[in-house]
């Protein structure tokens, strides 16, 4: 079993990030975009998980008053179906609470089930959906929501 640590995203981590963003992501985020959003953007808030050592998966969120708002969220995908992105939310998730939002809200492919069943599992539901809005192939996205207080 891969020991896991769940910490703050760093600039000099935006390099492995990339590697987990390639691998899970058609149109992946370059990797300028990550170092502004660790360095720049006081509203960002970004994690890595670590296992053995290594950066398997990261998320990112925006907090603006009491709103938190999902960035990305990925896992590498040779380590997926180990509850890695459970509990890389679930940390988020407390993170946000403790930053004081009362709401929290993210977009999710239509077609990604998976994701959208484990978001459910924290009580995450569909509140609307934005048409056409992933650029690789105009696929919709599900909003979904969950009050946090």
């Amino acid at each position: 079993m891969a020991e896991l640590i769940i910490r703050e995203m760093t600039p000099s981590d935006t390099q492995e990030v990339m590697g987990v963003e390639t691998a899970s992501y058609a149109a992946p985020w370059p990797e300028d975009i990550f170092l502004q959003e660790v360095t720049s953007n006081h509203y960002a808030h970004y994690y890595v998980v670590v296992a053995d050592g290594r950066i398997v998966g990261y998320a990112g969120m925006w907090l603006v008053i009491d709103d938190a708002q999902i960035t990305n969220i990925a896992i590498d995908p040779e380590f997926r179906g180990r509850k890695f992105g459970q509990q890389l939310f679930y940390y988020t998730m407390e993170q946000a609470v403790l930053m004081g939002a009362k709401r929290l809200s993210l977009e999710v492919r239509e077609s990604n089930i998976a994701a959208q069943r484990m978001y459910r599992k924290f009580g995450l539901v569909p509140g609307g959906i934005r048409k056409n809005y992933y650029t690789d192939n105009q696929e919709d996205a599900i909003v979904m929501w969950v009050n946090l207080s």
